[in-house]
């Protein structure tokens, strides 16, 4: 048992069948009142996040969250398959539960997948990725007067911005975070 008092960035707790982790916390002391407890919390399992206030004495269960390193093996349909480097067990996850960063993970890459009480719902890719640009258009030499970027496929498939001197074969580093260009490899 965990009480909202206790609350800090990160902790995992379960309310009405949910949970939730906090994103941010305050203690709040008025003059008048009693003190509580104003937080933002994410739902774990859909992602929404909501504004909620609490009562320093108010108990939750404490909820764990399993984070377990696997490496992504292959896809069939809307199934995605994950393999534990220890057990050679294989995990498949909906399409759904994916989220944007996955589109930056190439097979046989390494993966933390998240589940509570054995339900998978979600999966954390590395943050920076060394991906090999398949499609890009030639720079026109002379226009670097500025910071122009231009659209380039990398081998997963995904597109991102680069700069004008990046070409085909190159080998880039992205940020799977917020999917910008971080430099060559």
């Amino acid at each position: 048992m965990i009480s909202a008092g206790d609350f800090r960035n990160g902790v995992t707790f379960e309310e009405d069948g949910n949970v939730f982790q906090i994103i941010e916390f305050q203690h709040v002391k008025p003059g008048k009142g009693a003190a509580f407890v104003r937080t933002k919390v994410r739902n774990v399992i859909t992602g929404s996040v909501l504004e909620r206030t609490y009562s320093p004495t108010d108990k939750f269960e404490q909820a764990f969250i399993d984070r377990r390193d696997m490496q992504y093996s292959y896809n069939d349909g809307d199934l995605y398959y994950f393999m534990d480097s220890e057990t050679y067990e294989m995990t498949p996850v909906a399409q759904k539960d994916l989220p944007d960063s996955f589109r930056f993970v190439k097979e046989n890459m390494d993966v933390k997948i998240l589940s509570y009480k054995g339900s998978v719902f979600g999966i954390e890719a590395p943050n920076f990725v060394e991906l090999e640009v398949t499609h890009t258009e030639p720079g026109l030499k002379g226009n670097t007067a500025t910071n122009t970027l231009k659209p380039a496929t990398v081998e997963t498939g995904a597109e991102v911005r680069v700069p004008l001197f990046i070409n085909e074969g190159d080998v880039i580093q992205i940020d799977t975070r917020t999917g910008e260009y971080m430099g060559r490899a």
